[in-house]
């Protein structure tokens, strides 16, 4: 995994918690990298599961929920640091659609060792949206988060319900995603 991801997970930590809650967390036995991350290296996963988890056991938070808090709060940060991935979009749903295409390939000239999950669309509607992450990574939480930091970027209320359809070599979670209208 990139980097970056693990960079603003301690962040959102150490944000979100304190500087202790991060420091039991980077202690959490099993790190590869005994808790040393920088934003251009590149880990294994597994580290980012064995994080996750000590944060749930010392906060108390579920995994889940803090998955898709932390994809919200990555979203809002890549997209600080390349504003450029979600200019041309005018709003949500077509701004998903070319997140397989357009910005994993600009994701790729970034960081061309990065290993990036599959996005497949359908456009069901002008309203809904049918989106399936596939992975070798167990990280569709990660992805639903990333989809509502995304509807808070383009301002947009959504309800989003999701099937998990996973294997033993792929992880795969299909996402309906809905715009909300008011009244």
């Amino acid at each position: 995994m990139l980097g970056i991801v693990f960079t603003e997970f301690a962040e959102m930590v150490e944000t979100a918690f304190s500087e202790d809650v991060l420091d039991d967390v980077l202690d959490a036995p099993g790190l590869s990298t005994e808790g040393a991350f920088t934003s251009v290296g590149y880990y294994n996963h597994k580290d980012m599961i064995i994080m996750v988890t000590a944060l749930s056991e010392v906060t108390g938070v579920p995994v889940d929920d803090l998955v898709t808090a932390f994809g919200k709060h990555l979203f809002s940060k890549l997209i600080a640091k390349y504003p450029t991935l979600v200019a041309p979009h005018s709003d949500l749903l077509s701004f998903l659609e070319v997140v397989d295409g357009v910005v994993h390939e600009e994701v790729m000239k970034l960081y061309p060792r990065a290993e990036l999950p599959v996005f497949q669309t359908e456009r069901k509607s002008e309203h809904n949206l049918l989106m399936r992450y596939q992975s070798k990574r167990p990280f569709s939480r990660l992805a639903l988060g990333l989809i509502h930091g995304a509807a808070e970027h383009f301002d947009t209320n959504i309800d989003v319900s999701f099937q998990s359809e996973d294997s033993d070599i792929l992880y795969s979670t299909l996402f309906d995603i809905r715009i909300k209208h008011d009244g």
